[in-house]
């Protein structure tokens, strides 16, 4: 008891002394000064601003600090230090928090909106409009515009920054267009989604695929992500990145589908409900990209890295990637109606190393949409190159740029950052121009593989935006990826061990791809029985290459779980033709048929022999045991082997099926015969025989020998026979065996001895 009291004491001690530390931690961590008000900037007009234009900013204020702010205003600032020069300056710019005179410079005069009180945990709203030429923009670049709040505070009651908020302005007047050249600029448009098909098809004849989910009819109605995809490329210039199995997936919702039920239970499957909504996106689409090119993906959009780095460990593994490749590029050219690009691979993130450049060229590709956050530039190169450069063999790396590439990888749920992101990438592609104005670039945007609806609609408007800016062209893929290679470019594809240790630990691995390998081996014994294989092998191939796809990362039980869902589908099928169990069976004389049943509950023919073994040969002999059959789909037949018994007692028989090109398939069937008629006149009279023969073969032995003791012999010349009968005709003797009457007959054994189960 004294025990429990002092640990009780101490820990009452420990917690009131925590809660004590924690106290003043709380209070220290409410930000302060210029940090104390959050200032939201949700909308920004014009984004490229004109001479003669206005500028409005809109946005929110939230007191976070620990003082009420009191006669408050919104003003706007500008760097006293003119534009911004480089891209780095621009990021460093966006990454800063709070008031710095140095970095904000002055407010401008005359152009501000008073704020009503804010006390602790108080919202508020704004709006701020300025003439552009208040702000004395010269040189064409991009400018830091900061708003900030200014206000009295408890602690400090002069006027000072209480919040600031910072966002970028594009100034480029028609003046500054001479002499400098556009840079070339191609957005990838990804259509890409995980899977959605479960391995086992639907029982009926044509094995339709049921759905583990109906998800995808959300993501194609109105305000879902594909059907929002769809909608606000319509009107841009860009390249459409497609993976044949989204596709292909909507294909087979517009015919009607199934849809499996609570934990993926395929035997209660429910209508679908996205019929309608496949067939008018589909239409859509086909609309949207008419005219623009589209670059398929190997179907299933197949993780390179995870092949380069652990499927080559397994033999077999990179075949899969010109089957993906050819079965992407047929996908899409039959429901779009248009032939796509297909000789482009896109690693994630845009990722390289030299074995994922070996697998990529492996499976066809011959360019290579890589990130220059892989590509590391020398110091020495003080602007953006081209994208395309030559990595050897025939294959170029597309560097697409990082920076804009990784712009809307945010939320974007908030207007502030939708809004912040849109500003920034128009303004990284003005710096890109002002970089090197007399050097002609092309530059490629790869974002993320399925951006959200409110991602989407940022990337369209930045999209938009710049389309319509006087320094940028929007061009197609082809046309970036054909331009020059700049000379100082990097071109050295990064080594294995600089692949970045993020990535490689969502790759499938070498277990995983030994798994999708053997049951590759079994579905290849299994589709030989077949009369329509195409029916198993197209669904399953799919399927396997569903299993090897990009959308599985950050899902590793997921992926589990439908490479054992494949792997219980295919044995399940296999099992589907079978041997009928026996028991035991009496063998009643000396011969027999033994009746065996094989069952085919597939819904198609197959092809098999049926073979039947005994252990011992000698006592039970089988005449025909391998048996060629064909079995009708949902039907059974039962072959009958003769045989012939030639003593009592048990024989073990094993019956077994195989494929015609005699491997063993399924599993075989044990049983017992009992052979107990064969009576003992029998035996004498076989032993009987068996002396006879020995004594013929002593005799032709003694005859050869006493020629040979005689000096005769057959030497032809007296045409005779050995024992002197001129006309070579011996007289028959005792024990020879008798003419042949033909192959005995092997017939049924009569009623009352036939094979009893």
């Amino acid at each position: 008891m004294a025990r429990l009291l002092a640990l009780a004491t101490g820990g009452a001690l420990l917690t009131g002394l925590l809660q004590a530390t924690a106290a003043p931690a709380a209070q220290a961590a409410a930000p302060s000064g210029s940090r104390a008000v959050a200032v939201s900037l949700d909308v920004l007009t014009p984004r490229i601003p004109a001479k003669g234009s206005t500028i409005t900013v809109s946005g929110r204020l939230t007191n976070n600090g620990k003082s009420a702010v009191t006669d408050a205003h919104v003003g706007l600032r500008v760097r006293s230090d003119g534009r911004l020069e480089t891209r780095s300056a621009l990021k460093n710019a966006a990454s800063r928090t709070g008031y710095s005179y140095a970095q904000d410079g002055d407010e401008v005069k005359g152009y501000t909106t008073d704020v009503e009180d804010l006390p602790v945990g108080g919202k508020s709203t704004f709006s701020i409009s300025v003439p552009a030429s208040a702000l004395d923009f010269t040189d064409a670049g991009v400018y830091q515009l900061g708003v900030a709040l200014e206000g009295s505070t408890s602690s400090d009651s002069t006027e000072h920054v209480v919040g600031i908020n910072r966002t970028f302005l594009p100034w480029y007047g028609e003046d500054d267009a001479t002499g400098t050249k556009h840079t070339k600029i191609s957005y990838l448009w990804p259509l890409i989604d995980t899977s959605h098909i479960a391995p086992r098809g639907d029982t009926d004849s044509q094995r339709s695929p049921i759905f583990l989910d109906d998800e995808l009819a959300a993501e194609l109605a109105p305000g879902g992500r594909l059907r929002t995809m769809v909608d606000l490329a319509r009107n841009l210039q860009v390249t459409w990145v497609v993976d044949p199995d989204l596709l292909a997936t909507v294909e087979f919702m517009t015919k009607g589908y199934r849809v499996a039920g609570p934990g993926g239970d395929v035997t209660k499957t429910t209508a679908g409900t996205g019929t309608d909504l496949a067939k008018q996106w589909l239409k859509d689409l086909r609309l949207a990209v008419a005219g623009d090119q589209v670059i398929a993906l190997p179907f299933g959009d197949t993780d390179l890295a995870s092949v380069a780095h652990q499927g080559q460990k397994v033999p077999g593994t990179t075949g899969y990637l010109k089957t993906g490749a050819a079965l992407g590029l047929s996908t899409v050219e039959t429901i779009l109606g248009d032939t796509p690009t297909a000789d482009v691979a896109w690693p994630v993130d845009g990722a390289i190393d030299p074995s994922i450049v070996s697998v990529a060229r492996t499976g066809g590709a011959k360019r290579i949409i890589a990130r220059s956050d892989t590509f590391h530039e020398s110091e020495g190169l003080d602007y953006t190159p081209n994208a395309a450069r030559p990595i050897g063999k025939g294959t170029t790396a597309v560097v697409s740029d990082a920076t804009l590439s990784t712009t809307f990888i945010g939320a974007m749920s908030d207007p502030q950052d939708a809004d912040l992101a849109v500003q920034s990438y128009i303004a990284q592609t003005l710096m890109i121009t002002m970089e090197a104005p007399e050097r002609q670039r092309s530059v490629v945007v790869a974002p993320q593989r399925m951006p959200t609806a409110a991602q989407a609609r940022a990337m369209a408007e930045a999209v938009h935006e710049t389309s319509a800016a006087a320094w940028a062209t929007p061009v197609y893929f082809d046309e970036a990826a054909s331009a020059h290679a700049d000379s100082r470019a990097n071109r050295s594809v990064p080594s294995s061990k600089a692949y970045p240790a993020k990535l490689r630990k969502q790759e499938s691995t070498v277990q995983d791809f030994t798994q999708i390998s053997e049951t590759q081996k079994h579905l290849n014994t299994f589709v030989v029985i077949l009369t329509r294989q195409d029916r198993v092998t197209v669904p399953f191939g799919n399927a396997v290459l569903r299993s090897m796809s990009t959308s599985w990362r950050g899902d590793l039980a997921g992926a589990a779980a439908y490479r054992n869902a494949i792997g219980f589908y295919l044995t399940d099928l296999i099992e589907s033709v079978r041997i009928i169990d026996k028991t035991a069976l009496t063998l009643s004389g000396r011969s027999g048929t033994i009746p065996i049943t094989v069952k085919n509950e597939l819904s198609q023919p197959v092809n098999v022999v049926l073979k039947l073994t005994s252990g011992a040969n000698i006592r039970l002999e089988i005449k025909d045991a391998d048996q060629p059959i064909t079995i009708e789909g949902g039907h059974t037949r039962t072959l009958k082997f003769q045989t012939k018994a030639s003593a009592n007692g048990t024989v073990n028989v094993v019956a077994a099926l195989y494929t015609v090109d005699n491997q063993m398939y399924g599993r075989s069937t044990a049983f017992d015969v009992h052979i107990n008629k064969v009576t003992d006149l029998v035996m004498l009279v076989i032993g009987a025989g068996l002396l006879l023969l020995v004594l013929a073969g002593v005799r032709i032995y003694r005859q050869r020998k006493k020629l040979a003791a005689a000096g005769g012999g057959d030497d032809g010349e007296d045409g005779g026979d050995s024992d002197g009968d001129p006309d070579g005709d011996d007289p028959e003797q005792p024990g020879d065996p008798a003419a042949d009457t033909g192959q005995e007959t092997w017939e049924p054994s009569p009623a009352g001895e036939k094979v009893d189960g």
